[in-house]
């Protein structure tokens, strides 16, 4: 087991559902220095564990281990943290409870504190999904938080986002008929038409066009789409797939007591140095929504990460893309702000 355990302990989620024995799986690089000011946060995007984030970890690069103490929490739902794979009855598979950005962002804070007693936060930086938690933190602990990274990723779902997440909780359901009696019935091999849904929303236009599979090793397009999403997808356990889809088409930074809904103001109470780095043809977070969001935050930049890949721009596939991130995450490093 190449990661640790956070027992969290009986937790109320933000629904009022009490989830027993809950805990936080998550991974640690480099040192904590002794004023515990070099800290990085890097959760986990929807479906990923903290194996995937480490593409963006390294010596030469802005998230370098002899700097910095980078924490990977585990979103809950994925596998290794609480999760309706690993969670007894009566909360196993189809019981497992609603979980909100809310609720990982609160158990992740306590983890910082609790375990490492850290004060002051460096960077929250995330991918996807990750980087709606990254939106979350400056939100929910702007005095904690100094620099915020979100790439390729929005600090709510938005309507059309929304749109294809249920397309793909539609093709999973579809194996059972659209009856949730079935539900027990849900295996792996259900989650293949889910990946094919994905697969038009992941990777732009023009990534397709220009045949950029070629890149990755595959000869035809039937092989790239069975080979990354297909096979991806066949990977997951569906209902960790439906617990992770139910928080990511849920998600809004302003969705709790703290902004009671109001996402401008959300956005304007984080006052932590803002990278927003959206992918310029990302179909699935769009870079107008990001534009948007960085308009309202008060030292925002938005920086469009100019690429073919879409979405996963923001996936460490693409060294030009992953160099821009990285180039940018050192920028944001260097900045220093008088409290």
């Amino acid at each position: 087991m190449d990661y640790e355990i956070f027992d969290l302990g009986d937790v109320t989620l933000q629904s009022g559902v009490t989830l027993p024995n809950a805990f936080l799986a998550f991974k640690t690089y480099g040192t904590l220095n002794e004023k515990k000011d070099n800290v990085v946060i890097f959760p986990t995007a929807f479906g990923d564990q903290h194996v995937q984030n480490e593409w963006l970890i390294g010596n030469d690069m802005a998230l370098n281990p002899e700097e910095y103490f980078i924490i990977v929490p585990n979103l809950l739902g994925n596998g290794l943290s609480s999760s309706p794979s690993n969670t007894p009855a009566p909360f196993d598979k189809a019981n497992f409870p609603q979980v909100t950005i809310f609720d990982n962002v609160k158990f992740q804070y306590r983890l910082v504190t609790e375990k490492f007693d850290i004060q002051k936060i460096a960077l929250v930086v995330g991918w996807s999904m990750g980087g709606i938690q990254s939106f979350q933190w400056g939100a929910s602990y702007s005095d904690m938080v100094e620099r915020i990274a979100p790439f390729c990723g929005s600090a709510k779902t938005w309507s059309q986002t929304y749109v294809v997440l249920d397309g793909m909780k539609a093709a999973l359901m579809a194996a059972i008929g659209f009856d949730s009696s079935k539900l027990k019935q849900l295996t792996s091999a259900d989650m293949r038409a889910v990946g094919r849904v994905y697969a038009g929303w992941g990777i732009s236009q023009a990534f397709y066009r220009e045949e950029l599979y070629r890149e990755m090793g595959f000869d035809s397009l039937e092989e790239f789409v069975a080979g990354v999403f297909e096979h991806s997808f066949m990977k997951m356990d569906p209902y960790n797939f439906l617990t992770m889809l139910w928080t990511g088409q849920n998600a809004d930074i302003s969705a709790n007591p703290d902004y009671n809904g109001d996402f401008d103001e959300a956005l304007r109470n984080i006052n932590a140095f803002a990278c927003i780095m959206p992918g310029s043809t990302d179909l699935f977070c769009t870079a107008d929504e990001n534009k948007y969001e960085a308009k309202l935050i008060p030292n925002a930049v938005f920086k469009p990460i100019e690429s073919t890949w879409g979405h996963f721009a923001g996936r460490g596939i693409n060294s030009t893309d992953n160099k821009f991130i990285d180039d940018n995450l050192k920028r944001l490093l260097a900045l220093r702000k008088n409290r």
